[in-house]
């Protein structure tokens, strides 16, 4: 790692962090602001990395989703990525891919997490917050939890029963 006056460069802290995960360019101006002193270097640093490709925003989207997707919905992972000003078309893009497997990885949390109907109007708040936090549309939250209750028998059928 190369070293000025025994701390490593600018640069060096830059790949060190890359090395370990994707970042933003905004995430990485941040972590790199407080060892730099003039902006201009660290503005200059950046560009740089980009040129060459060591930070790139869509490998850095690309993972943070992969990352985020099996556990949060939509709306969650979106933010996340605004928070990261990442660009709109490039949001829009991801946001698509996002809200055509939506359902399916609501129902996959859900079903980890609880697995069965709610039983009662408590329960049922209970796992649309639960559903909700983790930001999964509340269509989403909706259809699963009515699919849910769907594939119950009937309470005609325990009336039916001899006994």
């Amino acid at each position: 790692m190369a070293q000025v006056g025994g701390k490593p460069s600018l640069k060096a802290r830059a790949i060190g962090l890359l090395s370990r995960r994707e970042h933003s360019r905004t995430e990485l101006r941040r972590k790199l602001a407080p060892h730099c002193e003039e902006p201009a270097e660290l503005e200059a640093l950046l560009d740089d990395l980009e040129r060459n490709d060591w930070l790139s925003q869509e490998r850095f989207a690309e993972s943070l989703v992969h990352r985020r997707a099996s556990r949060h919905g939509m709306r969650r992972i979106m933010q996340e990525l605004r928070q990261h000003e990442l660009p709109e078309d490039a949001l829009d893009e991801i946001a698509g891919k996002l809200r055509s497997t939506e359902l399916e990885r609501a129902r996959a949390v859900w079903e980890k997490r609880f697995g069965a109907p709610p039983g009662d109007a408590r329960e049922y708040a209970k796992q649309v917050r639960y559903m909700a936090a983790r930001g999964f549309t509340a269509d989403s939250v909706r259809r699963i939890l009515s699919e849910a209750d769907s594939h119950l028998p009937d309470d005609s059928f325990f009336d039916d029963a001899p006994g």
